[in-house]
């Protein structure tokens, strides 16, 4: 089975790519839907514009433990990102999930779980509430843009091992939502992203949480999660990691 992420995807790249041109990028660089003087916010950048593969070898595997704790369904699974050229400069990682290959679209830097993780937010979103996915991708993207603080934590506080420097963004996108009685349960929705400069790929771990009654974090109704679990190095051809393999 291979699943294609569309149109919500291709969204995300085009929604980003104006924020892509720096003053220091060349006119030939720079996307035609770019604007001068774009107030491009620090949580922005380091999710969506970092080169965060700098550094990774070509046939480098890097794996993360996937957790989705219902509803709808409970999953827990291994994702699986190839990178194939230095860096994933060529942005030609190859990306597996349970279903197999899983079609990430290029044009953004990052580390593309971050692109894959928010899909598939926006899509359960969608088959949850009855909504449109645009407008829950929208409130997502005014979240990170209104500048929300990015601090340092400690990722063994974390369950995720030792790593000096972790930054975290953390934002509730539907707080204040003028059209949040449509899907009340998920007002309080809380989005964390941690992010480390040592480990390959740089992210640490996505998580979304949907409180409890009272808005009770620690006894959330929903809880998924993306998490790092290591990198596997001369993985061979990129031909032999076409199909899916068991998760570990």
């Amino acid at each position: 089975m291979r699943r294609i992420y569309g149109g919500a995807l291709c969204a995300w790249s085009i929604a980003f790519a104006a924020l892509m041109a720096s003053p220091a990028a060349g006119a030939a660089d720079a996307p035609a839907a770019s604007a001068p003087g774009v107030d491009i916010k620090p949580a922005e950048r380091l999710l969506f514009m970092q080169s965060h593969m700098d550094g990774v070898e070509p046939q480098t595997e890097l794996d993360y433990a996937v957790d989705y704790s219902g509803p709808p369904s409970k999953v827990n699974d291994t994702l699986r990102v190839l990178v194939v050229s230095p860096g994933n400069s060529k942005n030609d990682a190859r990306v597996t999930d349970r279903t197999g290959n899983v079609n990430v679209p290029g044009g953004l830097p990052c580390n593309p779980v971050i692109i894959y993780f928010l899909e598939h937010d926006i899509a359960e979103m969608e088959q949850l509430t009855g909504g449109q996915r645009r407008y829950f991708q929208q409130r997502v993207r005014m979240a990170l843009a209104a500048g929300p603080q990015i601090t340092t934590v400690s990722s063994e506080a974390l369950g995720l091992g030792k790593h000096p420097k972790a930054q975290q963004i953390v934002i509730q996108p539907y707080l204040n939502d003028p059209n949040s009685e449509r899907f009340s349960k998920y007002t309080g929705k809380r989005y964390t992203f941690v992010m480390a400069d040592d480990v390959p790929g740089r992210l640490l771990m996505i998580r979304t949480e949907v409180p409890g009654e009272g808005n009770d974090f620690a006894h959330p109704l929903q809880k998924e999660t993306i998490a790092y679990q290591g990198a596997l190095k001369n993985m061979g051809s990129p031909k032999a990691s076409n199909g899916p393999r068991a998760s570990r």
